[in-house]
């Protein structure tokens, strides 16, 4: 059985507002008191309860060969401590059931901002160089159970990912 595998480099930028709208928003901080707006969350997660929760993951480097989406609910994701990571993300095309490969962006998230994906839009991590990386996590309760689906580009085309 051939078991070869191609690997793909992926170049991280460091993330925007502008470059990250095909994917979700980048949410930065604002004075306490602005009203809610364009540039706070737009949150989908009326098809659940929404779950709030602190998610703590090992060093996980910057190779993936899986991606994800959930297509019934928004998530936001933010690491706490300052500390920068890595995602990639395909945009959401719910009329079709794989990511389309050329389509995948890798980015760096700094520290001091969250991300909200779009329904649909496939991701892949949280990834970093860090030993420990604490991160929030707001989806629905049972997104893991019943609004998860992954797509594994080493079944589909031997791809595995590296994000630089």
């Amino acid at each position: 059985m051939n078991t070869s595998q191609n690997i793909q480099q992926l170049t991280a930028e460091w993330i925007t507002s502008e470059n990250f709208q095909r994917y979700g928003q980048v949410i930065f901080p604002s004075s306490d008191g602005k009203a809610f707006d364009t540039e706070d969350a737009q949150l989908n997660l009326q098809n659940g309860t929404p779950r709030f929760y602190i998610m703590q993951l090992q060093k996980r480097g910057r190779k993936f060969h899986k991606i994800t989406r959930h297509l019934q609910c928004t998530q936001c994701l933010g690491s706490l401590e300052g500390k920068d990571w890595l995602i990639a993300v395909c945009p959401p095309d719910n009329d079709v059931d794989i990511p389309r490969l050329e389509e995948i962006a890798a980015f760096r998230i700094p520290g001091n901002c969250f991300i909200k994906l779009n329904q649909g839009t496939w991701h892949a991590g949280p990834y970093f160089d860090h030993e420990v990386v604490d991160f929030y996590n707001l989806e629905l309760a049972d997104t893991n159970v019943v609004d998860h689906f992954t797509h594994d580009f080493l079944k589909s085309h031997q791809l595995e990912f590296e994000m630089t």
